[in-house]
């Protein structure tokens, strides 16, 4: 089998990268005010679809290196046909960028505390009023989540998935950013 036919025969899932999103948004508060809401993940429940908060676990808070424990909700009917974790979960994230006003990143790790290739992440830039906030997400190897979702998935459901999935990480990236658009302008 020539190189060639080997690539036609890859699954979806093992394309990289899996995810790379991301949305705008125009916030009108400087960058190191919306910069000091979008790195305390504590306060995430106020904007996220699925992330309710949670806590530091290790390091200071949004410093790099700094390990934080989310605790997630997801409902049925989120992509209901796919065996995704339902209810209650926790997921645990160490921060790779940590520049106030400018940048910060978190990547998810495997429950043996490893970075995976899943980065989450706001980027600012000074703007006419106020600043532009970007939320970005990309993973480029499936996460220990992602391979047991699709594990028992033939490669139309696998494709299927991935498609729905990106839909749902490109409303919720849409809806987070309005949110804190909402949390910090009002907060003025």
């Amino acid at each position: 089998m020539g190189r060639h036919d080997s690539d036609m025969t890859l699954s979806i899932v093992e394309k990289s990268p899996l995810f790379d999103l991301r949305g705008k948004i125009s916030v009108n508060a400087v960058p190191d005010e919306v910069y000091a809401v979008v790195s305390d993940l504590t306060r995430s429940a106020e904007w996220s679809p699925e992330c309710r908060g949670g806590e530091w676990i290790s390091g200071a808070p949004a410093t790099v290196g700094a390990i934080f424990r989310g605790e997630n909700l997801r409902s049925e009917d989120v992509v209901g046909w796919a065996p995704l974790v339902r209810g209650v979960w926790y997921t645990e994230a160490r921060i790779t960028a940590a520049e106030p006003g400018r940048t910060f990143r978190w990547a998810m790790l495997t429950h043996a505390r490893e970075n995976q290739q899943s980065v989450w992440g706001f980027d600012l830039e000074p703007a006419a009023q106020g600043c532009l906030l970007t939320h970005h997400f990309r993973m480029d190897q499936p996460t220990e989540g992602i391979y047991k979702i699709v594990a028992d998935l033939d490669e139309d459901e696998r494709d299927r998935f991935i498609r729905e999935w990106s839909e749902k990480l490109e409303q919720d990236i849409a809806h987070t950013l309005e949110r804190i658009k909402v949390v910090i302008e009002a907060g003025k």
